[in-house]
């Protein structure tokens, strides 16, 4: 005979919509700014990166990477295709390993781990858009002249996010809402 579900409560049913809801507002929001870019030699720089780290710093490992790879993947597909497959891996992996280590760790959130976990997720970001840049548009030098900017745009997503989560009400508003 097979088992029947057991079914989900309404309180269940809420949380799991609140946080299908904050992943739908935090996608939305990194295809917004994969709209636009500040131009710098060897292309744009993107501010994308402060909510894809933010969205690894609140949601589970799974829900941080399909915001952060989908979320930057649509971007990309909208506004300039060439690099969005790079986008879904680069990005997808950055927040998941983020979000994986901040898991991991025993104790709670503390600030060093939230640290280490986002320099681990720039680490993955650069090496990703320059591994990924010099294959798609096959040449190495040219992902090469962009280095320093994609060194820069990924400081400015730990910075922004580490910032955002520590020094406004943006984890306590999750905490109550989100988290329960």
């Amino acid at each position: 005979m097979m088992k029947a579900k057991p079914s989900t409560t309404a309180a269940e049913s809420i949380i799991s919509t609140k946080r299908l809801t904050m992943a739908a507002l935090f996608m939305a929001m990194n295809i917004a700014l994969s709209s636009f870019g500040i131009p710098v030699p060897g292309g744009h720089l993107y501010i994308n990166d402060i909510v894809i780290c933010l969205a690894a710093l609140l949601f589970t490992p799974k829900e941080a990477l399909f915001v952060g790879g989908i979320g930057a993947f649509l971007g990309d597909f909208f506004f300039y295709p060439a690099p969005m497959f790079v986008s879904l891996v680069t990005h997808g992996i950055q927040a998941g390993a983020i979000a994986y280590i901040i898991a991991r760790t025993k104790g709670g959130k503390s600030r060093g781990k939230i640290i280490m976990a986002l320099m681990v997720g720039a680490v993955i970001m650069v090496t990703g858009y320059s591994l990924g840049r010099a294959y798609v548009y096959s040449t190495p030098e040219y992902s090469l002249i962009k280095l320093p900017f994609e060194i820069l745009q990924a400081m400015i997503g730990v910075v922004c996010s580490y910032f955002l989560y520590f020094h406004t009400s943006v984890r306590d508003i999750w905490k109550k809402h989100i988290e329960g």
